[in-house]
């Protein structure tokens, strides 16, 4: 059974949230507690405000900041897992994980369970197959994170939104689209990759793939690539989707290179929400993105490492949902983050 958290912007909202239930402690109770995180890389936008709120919400839940390990993997999975290694044989009392590659998983795991240590993955989802392990034998292991099906879907919705005699510059009837994929082992820019064309068809829109390449999640690929496809396919282009809004924010740098006005005859959609893409958003160079909740993942992440080191235990899944980000609400989604 999947579980989800509402995400933060929502409850904010809303004014309602469910969270998971975390036993009230003492704040001094969790300070001799060793947490071990792992990072795929900090080199990630993203993953950058994620590790940032998820240690400090767990100081302030009382953990020792000396004693919360954050580990760079530098996007290289022997690194991590010689550092998975090194926390397991320090006796971590939880470990943290964000895959390098989710498809290695299975081995994690299995070092995990046999040292005896509860672990969270977060961000990048391990696969089906993986989880149903840790629910036939009741490990102490679960995944926090967002189903990506929804942010690919989000973004072909703000699309889809838009009208298609809005968005068909040309005239021949169909979405022309370029495609900017992140990792492509990742299930996150896979389902990106297709739920964000999905939504389109499933409105019943024609569209037209002109390109579609691998930018591994990096600005200055998002730039390249999308420079080269202005270059080479030029007014042909009328919407340009990104996976994340780091190579969006290299793709609105081509596109106003090349002479081009994102909302009059171009559009662009991230996923993210950066602070940068919202006010790209709000100033009208970006069309839209999709709000990935690192609060509440950081903060659920979290509080499920403080169930597994009270006893209380989690589901094995526990998601959070995103939230579209257009010009309505931008603004909003921003005051809440920089506040």
């Amino acid at each position: 059974m999947k579980r989800k958290v509402i995400s933060t912007i929502l409850a904010a909202v809303m004014a309602a949230t469910t969270f998971m239930a975390v036993p009230a402690m003492a704040e001094n109770d969790f300070a001799d507690k060793k947490v071990g995180i792992c990072m795929y890389t900090f080199a990630d936008n993203f993953m950058t405000l994620y590790r940032t709120e998820l240690e400090r919400y767990l100081v302030e839940k009382g953990f020792d900041k000396a004693n919360i390990q954050i580990l760079d993997g530098n996007n290289d999975q022997a690194t991590q897992s010689g550092q998975i290694n090194n926390l397991i044989s320090d006796k971590v009392d939880v470990l943290i994980i964000n895959m390098v590659t989710p498809l290695t998983a299975e081995d994690v795991t299995d070092r995990a369970v046999e040292a005896g240590i509860p672990l969270v993955y977060i961000n990048r989802e391990p696969s089906e197959e993986e989880e149903a392990r840790w629910a036939e034998n009741n490990w102490d292991v679960t995944y926090v994170g967002a189903d990506a099906r929804q942010s690919g879907t989000m973004q072909g919705e703000i699309i889809v939104d838009l009208g298609l005699d809005t968005v068909d510059l040309n005239g021949n009837g169909k979405v022309d689209y370029v495609m900017i994929e992140g990792d492509p082992e990742n299930v996150d820019a896979q389902f990106r990759t297709e739920f964000s064309i999905k939504a389109l068809t499933d409105a019943g829109l024609e569209v037209n793939a002109i390109m579609d390449e691998i930018g591994m999640w990096d600005q200055t690929n998002g730039y390249s690539i999308a420079n080269q496809a202005l270059a080479s396919n030029g007014a042909d282009i009328e919407v340009i989707f990104c996976n994340n809004d780091a190579m969006a924010l290299g793709a609105l740098e081509a596109i106003e290179g090349a002479g081009r006005k994102v909302g009059e005859d171009i559009f662009l959609v991230g996923v993210d929400a950066l602070v940068e893409a919202l006010n790209d958003v709000i100033e009208g160079r970006m069309t839209g993105t999709v709000f990935n909740d690192h609060i509440a993942q950081a903060q659920g992440a979290a509080d499920a490492a403080i169930n597994y080191i009270t006893g209380a235990g989690n589901e094995h899944y526990i998601g959070c949902d995103y939230v579209k980000a257009t010009a309505e609400n931008a603004a909003d989604i921003l005051a809440l983050l920089t506040e």
